[in-house]
């Protein structure tokens, strides 16, 4: 069993930017979009109006099924391109496998990677592979696309509406599943969530205005919310009462099946977003949870968040918060 899995492997964030927020910035006119604004992908100009998005992720398994591991790593790497409004174009593996385990199980793994890519229309085209003690795998993604269409994380304005179109609870769902706490419904369901491409709401989203865009993983709803509304100069309001929340999530989030990384997040966002008055501690367990191939989180004019979530019409895609001008937190939940 591995210590940490999907997302929640992340380093914690405080870390995290104790150390990139000190590198110096390397400049190019032509890249258009680096980590400066935490965004999913960087974006460099190619030629003329055309530009390359590119995006790497990988990290250890949070399912027993190596197939299922290798799809939920691949959806999630697939995910930011999708974030940034790009169809993802080719693809490289990245693999950390212990020489202990049969190579059989690297084989499933790698299959179910390549059965997503193949899902997404794109191609995997090689990568690299080392020894590890733990197994690691993740995608190297390249997509290409005019520079008009590229999607960011900043860019929310006063008066958006705020669109998740996927359940939140994933981390909490893997994390009662390794001590066998949680039911099989649950774990369909996170599995369900997880392994679901964000290609068809990007492709929903595509038809109406997209003021920014992001996805929501291991920083959780929270982290990520608040990297676009210091990016946009915004706040943002969320509604807890709309959230959508996968089966089980809060009745085991009320038992303490919280991940690590949803108190490493906290500790991030600390003085950066706060709770009204009465908010339960299983919903700020669940705005905190670190999730793995999460929704995107889209922010929209609101007749066209409205017409977006009618025609996605799955009850997990909803409207759960506002844009406002800025206050003097960068997220407000109530």
């Amino acid at each position: 069993m591995v210590k940490t899995s999907g997302c929640a492997a992340k380093l914690p964030p405080g870390k995290l930017h104790s150390v990139i927020d000190n590198l110096p910035l390397m400049k190019d006119d032509r890249l258009l979009e680096g980590f400066e604004s935490a965004d999913d992908a960087l974006v460099y100009q190619v030629s003329g109006d055309i530009v390359c998005v590119q995006t790497v992720d990988f990290f250890p398994p949070m399912v027993d099924d190596p197939f299922i591991f290798g799809q939920v790593a691949a959806a999630n790497a697939l995910s930011d391109i999708y974030a940034m409004g790009g169809e993802p174009s080719v693809a490289m593996n990245l693999m950390c496998f212990p020489s202990c385990l049969d190579l059989d199980i690297m084989d499933r793994i790698l299959r179910g990677g390549i059965s997503k890519v193949k899902e997404a229309g794109a191609v995997i085209a090689g990568g690299h592979t080392i020894e590890d003690p733990t197994p690691k795998y993740g995608l190297c993604v390249t997509a290409f696309m005019d520079r008009k269409d590229v999607w960011s994380n900043k860019g929310a304005m006063p008066g958006d509406s705020v669109v998740l179109t996927k359940a939140l609870g994933v981390g909490i769902i893997n994390t009662a599943a390794k001590g066998g706490e949680a039911s099989e419904s649950s774990i369909a369901a996170a599995v369900d969530s997880m392994t679901r491409l964000n290609r068809h709401a990007r492709d929903i989203a595509r038809k109406y205005k997209v003021h920014a865009a992001t996805d929501v993983t291991g920083f959780s709803l929270s982290g990520h919310s608040q990297e676009c509304a210091a990016a946009s100069g915004v706040t943002i309001e969320m509604d807890t009462a709309s959230l959508p929340v996968l089966e089980g999530a809060l009745e085991l989030a009320r038992f303490g099946l919280i991940p690590e990384g949803r108190y490493t997040n906290e500790d991030w966002l600390f003085g950066k977003i706060c709770f009204a008055e009465g908010i339960p501690l299983e919903i700020k367990d669940l705005v905190l949870d670190p999730q793995t191939s999460g929704g995107l989180l889209l922010f929209m004019p609101p007749d066209d968040a409205e017409a977006y979530v009618s025609e996605m019409d799955m009850s997990c895609c909803r409207i759960v918060g506002r844009v406002t001008d800025k206050a003097d937190k960068d997220v407000f939940f109530r």
